[in-house]
Order: C-alpha cells, then structure tokens, then sequence
C-alpha cells in the first residue's frame, strides 16, 4: 500500500483517513490551535468539556476556528476524577451539542493522572446503556481494556506514560498485547513528546494517537504538528510493511560466497 489516504480506520461505524487525533488545549490561542490542526491532517480534535467554550457565544468559541461540520469534535472529561462526574459532563455535552462519540477518562490522582480504572469501567457500562460511544483512556493492560471492551468501549486508548510527560511509550510490549487482543480501534493515548515516539506506536500497529502537549507546548506547534502527521503516516507504513528480523549478530548485506 503506497497511499495512506486508502488505508481508513473505522470507530462506532464512522471511517476515517488521518490516524492522528489533536487536543485542544495549552495552545496560544484558538487560532494557532487552528493552524495546528490543519497542519497535522487531523479529522478529529478532543476537547475538553469542563475547559473549553463550545456553548457560549458571548466569549470566544472554538466552534468559530475549527469547524465542527469539517472536523469530528470528540468532547472528553479532562479534570474528573469519579465516574458520576464523567458521566454528568458527558450528559451536558450531548445536550449542548449532540455528541455521542466521546472520550472517556475518569482520573484517579492529580499528581499522575492516571486513570481510575475501577470507575472508568463503571461509567463505561453506564455511558454505553444511555447511548453513548465512549473512546476511553486506559492504563495499558491489556486485561483491563479486554474488559472495557466488554462493558462497551468502541475504542480503547491506553496511555504511553503520564499525560503531558513527553516520555514516550514506555511500555511497548503491553500496548502490542492490547492491539493484538482487541477487537475495537486501539489509541495510544497520552505520553508522545516527538515525532519519532508518534511512529513507534503506528509501527506497535496501533489504529491512531491521541496527543495534546506534544504539539501545544513545541516551540513551533504548527510545525511540529506537521511533523507529527508525517511520523504517523511513516510508523503506519512501517507496519503494513512488516519490518525485518531482528538478529542477534550481523548479517551482511552483500553475500560473502564467491568474493574477489
């Protein structure tokens, strides 16, 4: 495959072409924020339900820089930290702008922000009875998003480290159990810094990533945007491939029979 705007990702029946999901906050403003986004070829930006006006026009709107009926908004619960809290933000952003699609993650502290999975998995199995499609932020392991799956996640989204670390993957053997179990899209949601850790999770054969930091917080957002969207397309390819052995010794590149 030589074309990666034929190579499409499906999540709760909806296909898309860019594997690369933004964030939409810590930018400078909402126009660089906008310019990031294009850069980066992303059909879907996350927000921030609790953080983030989408329903008052008497302040500044980010409806009014990235254009919901061209971008897919994925309202998300930054900032809860029980599954009531998630699930009642969620309620008012179907309310306020019809979404069903959203992103799941219940917190368990402020100092890792790492997710709470006993009331993650509960407000999953509440959220998917009332008709939601959560996308949900895990820990990765890939029993717990075998189970988020079960109670009704359409995708699971494991994080690579600590939300806003930029340390990367660090746990690459876990993320591939999770790929190779699931059968709803795998993210690898939180932890990328650079561009090079954006195609590590692709070459993992993830169905996407998920960043904000890595982007907002770069000295150049649009760039790295750019580049991020390039890293993403790269690591997808590297997987279709199928990369090489690895060997323990060397292995020339020329044979070694019949040489002058």
């Amino acid at each position: 495959m030589t074309d990666t705007s034929a190579d499409t990702w499906t999540v709760a029946g909806r296909t898309f072409t860019s594997r690369l999901i933004v964030g939409t906050g810590k930018y400078k403003d909402f126009a660089q924020n906008a310019a990031a986004v294009e850069a980066s070829g992303a059909e879907i930006v996350t927000v921030a339900v609790r953080r983030v006006n989408v329903s008052d026009p008497k302040a500044p709107m980010l409806t009014d820089f990235i254009d919901p009926k061209k971008i897919t908004y994925l309202p998300n619960t930054a900032g809860c930290f029980t599954a009531e809290d998630a699930i009642r933000t969620l309620r008012l952003a179907r309310e306020a702008g019809g979404w069903d699609l959203v992103k799941l993650e219940v917190l368990g502290e402020a100092r890792t922000l790492y997710p709470d999975m006993r009331e993650t998995l509960k407000a999953t199995e509440i959220l998917a009875k009332e008709g939601f499609l959560p996308m949900v932020y895990c820990v990765d392991d890939p029993i717990a998003a075998r189970q988020l799956e079960d109670a009704g996640a359409v995708a699971v989204m494991p994080l690579g480290a600590p939300i806003g670390s930029g340390l990367g993957i660090q746990n690459k053997v876990t993320v591939r159990l999770i790929v190779e179990g699931a059968k709803v899209p795998v993210l690898v949601d939180a932890g990328v810094g650079t561009a090079s850790e954006a195609a590590v999770a692709m070459e993992l054969g993830c169905d996407g990533v998920l960043m904000n930091t890595a982007i907002a917080e770069a000295k150049d957002p649009v760039r790295m945007a750019r580049a991020m969207r390039l890293a993403v397309e790269a690591g997808r390819h590297a997987y279709l491939a199928g990369r090489m052995g690895q060997r323990r010794y060397a292995d020339p590149s020329s044979p070694l029979a019949g040489l002058i």
